[in-house]
């Protein structure tokens, strides 16, 4: 994406920065003209009300932007849209930092327009804040808008070949081993879930698997749900529950965003990525309901719903990255709607098996302004998921608590040695906010990567 920033420019406009609680005391020192304008405009000095203040000419002199008075990145998202054309000069951004609203800004950029003809009009030039780490800004913001894109993008252009070509290129910037198992070479290797819920497409399923860094470092894995359309299977979704299914990738495109976090800011980690790539689509050899299907670790699933895929090839990808006995192992899906129904779109739930990894995840995720809330891993819940023929049904038989489920299944395949945190989120903006357009959504992505950063520094 491009970035809204430039090095220099032969001049510019300043834009001030006004808490909400210091409004009125602003207001006061200024002159009578801005005052007056401002004034006129209606604003009451809540946080995100903007102004532009006029010159004696009528042009623009500069900009005024309200903050929180605890402010956040989001605070400063806006500006990206709602500053005029032209090449504008931040003031003071403290408390926050420069590099942490640059990263604002150019979120705030994002656009997704590959399918218009008629793209926007460029928007404002901003001068680099003054101290900001620009190559760490540049690197998060490039990679949250490659998930955004990945998510946001049709089923059509987005299927798991290419899902497996964005991590490859991935790779390729940033020097990393990259291999793919496709196809009938899953059941080869021993990867049969995956190839049980992606057969039934006419693109064929694979197993996505990145590597980098040196192997003397702590070892990181992440893997990520990379369902590129859900029908529901033999399971149908109504349509209205399949229309957004093209973000049910969200979980690997937001794992691709923090593997890209990770590789340019060089962290001194081993990094492990891996994505199981599927469309679940329905054709005569399609998976079936009360199947049953073994998984690499050895147990046998009973198929109690078809729709209920997305456990079922993080499962098999899962047992594979607990293999090497990793620091940590960090997944992300959209895999319930339950997780909607308790917390919202905008809260993605944390279920871990450490509560030092839960609590460090959960303080960065309130220092970068991108939250989670923890829910329990409740065992007694387990008995809900037996089966009658099989080592494990993937559902349970009620309507209650289904994201507890979700993550107790998937609990199954990760050794207790093994810290482990579950992410299921939503991985969509259902409207714009500053610093966070409409479309596909990183959540959690920010936080995983400081949680990582701490770690390895500290």
């Amino acid at each position: 994406m491009a970035l809204p920033f430039v090095d220099r420019a032969t001049s510019s406009l300043p834009v001030q920065f006004v808490a909400a609680s210091q409004w009125r005391s602003w207001l006061k020192e200024q002159s009578a003209a801005s005052r007056g304008w401002v004034e006129s405009l209606g604003l009451a000095g809540a946080a995100g009300d903007f102004a532009l203040i006029p010159a004696s000419d009528g042009k623009a002199a500069g900009a005024v932007l309200v903050i929180s008075a605890a402010p956040t990145l989001w605070d400063f998202g806006a500006l990206a849209t709602k500053l005029p054309p032209g090449t504008w000069k931040l003031g003071d951004t403290a408390p926050l930092s420069p590099t942490d609203s640059a990263v604002a800004i150019g979120l705030g950029a994002w656009r997704f327009e590959r399918y218009k003809a008629k793209k926007s009009k460029e928007g404002p030039k901003i001068l680099w804040p003054q101290g900001a780490d620009r190559a760490r800004a540049t690197a998060m913001i490039e990679a949250i808008g490659l998930a955004r894109d990945l998510i946001t993008t049709p089923s059509s252009d987005m299927g798991p070949a290419e899902l497996a070509d964005a991590a490859r290129g991935l790779a390729k910037k940033h020097g990393a081993k990259f291999k793919v198992i496709v196809g009938d070479d899953l059941l080869k290797q021993n990867f049969p879930m995956i190839h049980a819920v992606g057969r039934a497409s006419t693109r064929a399923p694979r197993l996505i698997d990145l590597t980098w860094g040196k192997a003397s470092h702590p070892k990181v894995t992440l893997v990520g749900k990379g369902v590129c359309f859900d029908t529901g299977g033999l399971d149908l979704k109504p349509a209205a529950g399949m229309l957004n299914m093209k973000k049910d990738m969200g979980g690997a495109a937001t794992m691709m965003a923090v593997a890209a976090m990770v590789m340019a800011c060089k962290l001194p980690v081993r990094l492990r990525l891996l994505v199981p790539a599927v469309e679940n689509s329905v054709s005569g050899n399609a998976f079936r309901p009360l199947d049953v299907v073994p998984t690499r670790k050895g147990i046998s699933v009973e198929i109690g719903n078809t729709d209920a895929e997305g456990r079922l090839i993080l499962c098999d990808a899962l047992h594979e990255g607990a293999s090497e006995k990793p620091t940590m192992m960090i997944d992300c899906a959209t895999l319930t709607g339950a997780a909607r129904v308790s917390l919202g779109t905008d809260l993605p739930a944390l279920f871990c098996n450490d509560d030092t990894l839960a609590n460090a995840l959960i303080a960065s995720g309130e220092a970068v302004a991108d939250p989670m809330w923890r829910m329990p891993l409740y065992k007694p819940y387990r008995k809900l998921l037996d089966s009658k023929v099989a080592d494990i049904n993937n559902v349970s038989g009620g309507t209650f608590g289904g994201a507890i489920t979700a993550a107790l299944y998937l609990q199954e395949f990760v050794p207790d040695d093994v810290p482990w945190a579950h992410f299921d989120m939503m991985a969509w903006n259902n409207t714009s906010r500053p610093g966070r357009p409409e479309g596909g959504e990183a959540q959690a992505a920010r936080a995983i990567f400081a949680t990582i950063e701490k770690r390895v520094k500290s």
